[in-house]
């Protein structure tokens, strides 16, 4: 299943990686594990260091047959909603430490206060 960081967080810029952003809130309310598909992995670098975004901020929640009961099902959904409804409170990212090649693996992030 995906969602839609872009719409689901439309006043956070690309170059504040919404669907990072997006990802962290999942985990951090109800420990929903997901994966940013969108600018933090897939965005470049232009020859003035900005960002290039990804044709899509997507965040990704695998769900594997005959893993998961209805319940667990349940619970992520409670908690993607749960989210969406204090989405105008999420913030973007920035990158503070990043690795050449790879980053989504290992670079560190901060949030940004504005």
């Amino acid at each position: 299943m995906y969602l839609d960081a872009k719409r689901f967080l439309p006043h956070i810029p690309l170059n504040e990686y919404p669907g990072q952003s997006l990802a962290c809130a999942l985990y951090l309310h109800g420990g929903i594990r997901s994966v940013e598909i969108g600018s933090f992995m897939f965005g470049k670098y232009d020859a003035n260091g900005q960002l290039i975004p990804a044709a899509h901020e997507l965040v990704r929640l695998a769900i594997p047959r005959r893993v998961y009961t209805q319940s667990h099902i349940d619970y992520v959904a409670e908690v993607i909603i749960e989210v969406f409804k204090m989405r105008e409170k999420l913030k973007g990212l920035r990158i503070t430490d990043e690795a050449e090649l790879l980053r989504h693996f290992t670079a560190k992030l901060e949030l940004i206060n504005h």
